[in-house]
């Protein structure tokens, strides 16, 4: 049996009170993330579904402050190389919003729900992912589609700023090879978000701030953020409502599903899982 470091020659002596705080500052392991990620996944599959919807309504409203939030910002700008990344920092706002206010956002839900699921693979179980992902998706595309209204078909801004607002909807509309596979980025950055914020402790605004801004300066499609400068664009009357599906919510969506339950839930699973002693009968 190993004795305590206390009691260790040639190591520092530590009273209780110091070792305690030893503890605490030890980086805490995978296992440890992945179950806190796990619990919070089974609670939110067991949330009614009014409590989704008006959860998963209410981020979608919230996501469009990014768009906003960028065009603002480059509509007081002058044209300059450094333009685009200034603006990206008010395309986080939305998802300062939405994570710190526990709003159901569905890109993040490529992770919570789905580590319940990888620990209990039963249709049961996939059936309550699929009707917690059906309910969150349909409302937080609600939400977005009602802030887009909001900012398009209203006199809220003028014609300069609504010009900004239509540039800034066209430079997310893409190939679909290309919008798929930065779709994957995108998806992937969101879910690791969520990964990393249960040891983020007071660092938790700095994370959601730092990877969603890398989302916005590289370009990457979020289905939500995204959905509120397509939408825009088709009450405006740029793009049809077939082009908002073909052109931007299907490539989108296999992305960000791709991004999120490969690239992150399936490797986080596997590498806190791995080498863990069998669930007793």
């Amino acid at each position: 049996m190993p004795s305590h470091p206390e009691n260790q020659p040639n190591t520092v002596k530590l009273d209780r009170a110091d070792l305690k705080k030893t503890r605490e500052r030890v980086t805490i392991s995978a296992g440890v993330v992945h179950e806190v990620i796990r619990e919070e996944g089974e609670q939110e599959l067991q949330r009614s579904t009014e409590a989704l919807a008006w959860s998963g309504l209410a981020a979608g409203l919230s996501m469009g402050f990014s768009m906003l939030a960028q065009g603002i910002i480059l509509n007081g700008l002058a044209p300059s190389p450094s333009r685009k990344l200034i603006a990206g920092f008010g395309y986080t706002l939305g998802f300062v919003i939405v994570v710190l206010g526990r709003q159901q956002l569905f890109t993040e839900n490529t992770l919570t729900p789905i580590l319940p699921l990888m620990q209990e693979m039963t249709w049961r179980k996939f059936a309550r992912v699929m009707k917690l992902w059906a309910t969150v998706l349909a409302t937080n595309l609600i939400g977005t589609l009602l802030f887009a209204w909001a900012i398009a078909d209203t006199s809220l801004f003028g014609a300069g700023m609504q010009h900004t607002l239509t540039d800034l909807g066209r430079h997310a509309i893409r190939p679909f090879a290309p919008m798929v596979l930065g779709a994957v980025f995108a998806g992937w950055l969101v879910a690791l978000m969520v990964w990393l914020l249960p040891a983020a402790e007071t660092a938790r605004v700095i994370i959601i701030i730092l990877l969603t801004y890398v989302i916005s300066i590289a370009g990457f499609p979020h289905l939500i953020a995204g959905s509120v400068e397509a939408f825009y664009l088709v009450l405006r009357g740029v793009i049809s409502w077939q082009e908002y599906f073909t052109r931007f919510m299907i490539p989108t969506f296999i992305g960000n599903v791709s991004g999120g339950v490969i690239l992150v839930a399936a490797l986080n699973h596997a590498q806190a899982t791995a080498g863990a002693p069998p669930p007793e009968a």
